[in-house]
């Protein structure tokens, strides 16, 4: 058994037979629909405990799903390893937290926290924040602003006040004569702060003004921000203009300033590296945007973001140090490879697939290409960049030069949080268009194609209940679907295995089907 290999994740695309908005389903999909009926194939998890999160009722998300898909194995993440640390105290020994308390005392400062809120478990966790809350009061802290990043993704569309008034409740327990608490700004997700990948550092900047200089649209309260922006707007969560909360002569109540200690709480990296690098290197020529204002702090991570440049400097928890990754494994076996997605994707493609490293094994044996993406709602091109993906898989293929090649089509995903059906059922069809060209040049040059999903998303576009005028209410956040595993062209004989498999096992079937025996550290392969 010996084939070079060609690797396909349609992000987001789960496969179910339940019908509550499926996309995937309506969607005119022959290729996806010949690959799970014609050729070997079955249906592999991608969520919860198949990708270290802590429970099976957990969401996968594209980084655990690209941990796993290169790596082989299952390590604890994100959630889990917060879970665990708080539980067992060690957060608080970390030398990030004591050192943000002991910054702060030692300035008179305040203890900022900004993070995603809400308990969606993909990029934070409402409960983490409350614990921290809880524990710096024990510490003595006398002041703390919570700068709440809302989101309409991970959750319902507009769950939003649902977290602000838990959080809010929390603060009327806590606030006394020694302690004060408090939302100081805040936005929804995808219009301040938590851009990815450098996609659009005006984000990052209308975050810096919102969050640190107290530069922004005012309001006396969270609750009166959200509910005045969908009156005008419409706006769901994630879309959400900055807000700044001020004080009854309009003063900001909570801006970040020097003495200041500052933790952002979310503890998925691709959305918080950004951030951590307008800290981290804003006195050290930091040039993505102006920064009007630069406080003195302590700042720091509730992971480490980026293990290679070790951003940020300071964080709470250990990341998982992911070892034996398929790409450390096929450059010890001299095996050149390739990478590709647009902009949305392409770190899940390298930084996540590799182990969360954003350097190459090998500059020799590894070569990865961007396609940089729009900066457009993704329900108004819900093509995205497939073709433009498409083409360079192309040429890579017909250069002979690579034993295994990889790319994400982010379109399930991406179009897929918007909550838009229509757009998304293109989106779906966009991918399997540009499906043929791959199989077609995979049965030409003779590679076997591995076509998968990292988790599910557009199988599942309605959430429960109506709105008021009877239409299906969108679901924005992704499905605990399992996901189709397909192999096309692939050695003679092929035959997939009895058996519950999810994504760790497919490096052992990648290498496998490359000839080469998976090393024992990796879950086994999904075929004979």
């Amino acid at each position: 058994m010996s084939k070079p290999v060609v690797l396909v994740v349609m992000d987001g695309v789960g496969w179910t037979d339940k019908d509550n908005g499926n996309a995937v389903m309506h969607a005119y999909k022959p290729q996806i629909d010949e690959l799970m009926t014609k050729w070997p194939h079955t249906t592999i998890k991608a969520s919860g405990t198949a990708v270290g999160l802590p429970s099976d009722n957990d969401m996968g998300n594209s980084e655990v799903g690209h941990n796993a898909l290169g790596c082989g194995q299952i390590y604890s993440q994100g959630a889990k390893l917060v879970n665990e640390s708080i539980e067992s105290g060690k957060i608080y020994e970390s030398a990030a937290w004591k050192g943000a308390i002991s910054y702060l005392k030692e300035n008179g400062g305040k203890l900022n926290f900004i993070g995603l809120l809400s308990d969606g478990n993909v990029h934070s966790n409402i409960s983490h924040l409350i614990a921290m809350i809880r524990e710096a009061k024990k510490e003595g802290v006398k002041e703390v602003r919570v700068h709440a990043l809302l989101d309409g993704r991970d959750v319902p569309e507009t769950s939003a006040l649902k977290y602000v008034d838990e959080l809010e409740d929390v603060f009327k327990e806590l606030n006394d004569d020694t302690f004060h608490g408090c939302i100081a700004s805040g936005g929804g997700r995808m219009t301040i702060t938590m851009d990815r990948y450098e996609a659009d550092w005006s984000m990052v900047e209308r975050g810096w003004h919102i969050h640190v200089m107290g530069d922004g649209r005012k309001f006396s309260s969270a609750t009166e921000a959200i509910e005045t922006y969908r009156k005008e707007g419409g706006y769901t969560d994630q879309y959400l203009p900055g807000f700044v909360i001020a004080d009854k002569d309009g003063n900001p109540v909570g801006p970040i300033d020097d003495g200041d200690s500052v933790i952002l709480f979310n503890f998925r990296g691709d959305r918080a590296v950004e951030l951590s690098k307008a800290f981290d290197y804003m006195n050290k020529g930091f040039d993505k945007f102006p920064m009007p204002k630069k406080p003195k702090v302590y700042y720091c991570g509730m992971l480490q973001y980026d293990g290679d440049l070790k951003l940020p400097d300071n964080f709470l928890v250990e990341p998982p140090h992911i070892e034996h990754t398929m790409s450390e494994f096929l450059v010890k076996k001299g095996v050149k490879s390739y990478a590709c997605s647009e902009t949305q994707k392409f770190g899940h493609m390298t930084y996540f697939w590799n182990g969360n490293r954003s350097e190459k094994f090998s500059e020799e044996l590894e070569d990865w290409e961007e396609v940089p993406s729009d900066i457009i709602p993704f329900d108004q091109k819900p093509w995205m960049k497939a073709t433009e993906v498409t083409e360079k898989m192309l040429v890579a293929i017909e250069s002979g030069k690579y034993q295994f090649l990889r790319c994400n089509y982010p379109n399930g995903d991406m179009v897929g949080h918007t909550g838009n059906y229509e757009a998304t059922i293109i989106g779906v069809e966009s991918v399997d268009l540009n499906l043929r060209r791959i199989m077609d040049a995979c049965l030409k040059y003779d590679y076997c194609l591995l076509v998968m999903a990292d988790h599910g998303n557009s199988d599942e576009m309605y959430d429960k209940g109506k709105n008021p005028d009877g239409t299906p209410k969108p679901k924005t956040s992704h499905s605990l679907a399992r996901v189709p595993f397909a192999v096309f062209n692939g050695p003679e004989g092929t035959e997939i295995k009895d058996g519950d498999f999810g994504l760790a096992n497919v490096a052992a079937t990648t290498v496998k089907i490359l000839g080469f025996e998976p090393p024992k550290e990796w879950l086994e392969s999904i075929i004979k």
